[in-house]
């Protein structure tokens, strides 16, 4: 167990935040229940005042196939995870392309493209040493309840890896703004998308700062240079208090505030 600095302007992918220090947790450490667990920052808005931090270490980036059961860290990249399925023809992990950050952070909000989602092939997860069935667990279109710190997940695979997949889940990209975001800024509401509803109140590019809800995509909040976390803050209730104004829905944030 060490403690690290990291500069969330840079290590985030909305590129927002100031360097803080994070302790780095590795195999055989107590985990500490006081801390904010998080992984490659792929869906955080990092405040001024964060929580105490923590995150796995490379101990937990391991990935381990015994007969039909692929066994991975959470804090293995998702890029590495698409890897081994190719080489090893594994089906099911095609969508993983589309999801920057790590293993753990899909499990805690049970990432998905469109249909697919991480709990549709996942059999158990390890949380705080003991490893529960996916049965077991509270979870639904982008969230899950773990109860405790997820330190690997177990798979049970068969062979059929589809670049065909990977190449057409990669090409939905292609409506997705090539400036730093954390991706979707709100999950969408049943039956309707939220980056529908924020256009439709008018905010599709409307801009605080450097920060901006995106001429691309409206439910993708971006930063357009030196964007501060005051700025995108105020876009986010913004957004939340015009569709519920004009709507009656009330928005819930995929985007993880600390």
């Amino acid at each position: 167990m060490h403690t690290k600095t990291i500069d969330f302007s840079r290590y985030s992918s909305i590129k927002i935040g100031q360097p803080t220090e994070v302790l780095i947790i590795e195999k055989g450490d107590t985990i500490p229940t006081d801390r904010y667990l998080i992984g490659g920052a792929n869906n955080l808005l990092i405040s001024p005042t964060p929580p105490p931090l923590m995150m796995l270490g490379k101990d937990f980036a391991t990935i381990e196939l015994k007969g039909d059961i692929l066994t991975i860290g959470a804090s293995m990249p998702t890029g590495r995870i698409v890897s081994f399925a190719r080489k090893s023809d594994l089906a099911g992990f095609e969508f993983f392309a589309k999801l920057p950050g790590m293993l753990g952070g899909m499990l805690a909000m049970n990432a998905g493209v469109k249909s697919y989602e991480i709990f549709n092939i996942l059999e158990s997860i390890e949380i705080d040493g003991k490893w529960i069935p996916k049965e077991d667990i509270e979870y639904g279109y982008r969230f899950a309840h773990l109860g405790g710190i997820a330190t690997r997940a177990r798979f049970k695979v068969k062979e059929g890896f589809s670049q065909e997949l990977l190449d057409d889940l990669v090409a939905l990209r292609s409506n997705q703004p090539k400036d730093p975001s954390a991706g979707s800024a709100f999950k969408n509401p049943v039956g309707d998308a939220a980056g529908r509803l924020i256009e439709a109140v008018g905010l599709k590019g409307e801009r605080k700062g450097d920060m901006a809800w995106s001429e691309i995509h409206a439910n993708f909040l971006v930063n357009l240079g030196d964007g501060s976390f005051k700025d995108a803050k105020y876009l986010i209730e913004l957004a939340k208090e015009l569709v519920y104004q004009e709507f009656g829905i009330k928005l819930q944030e995929e985007i993880k505030i600390l």
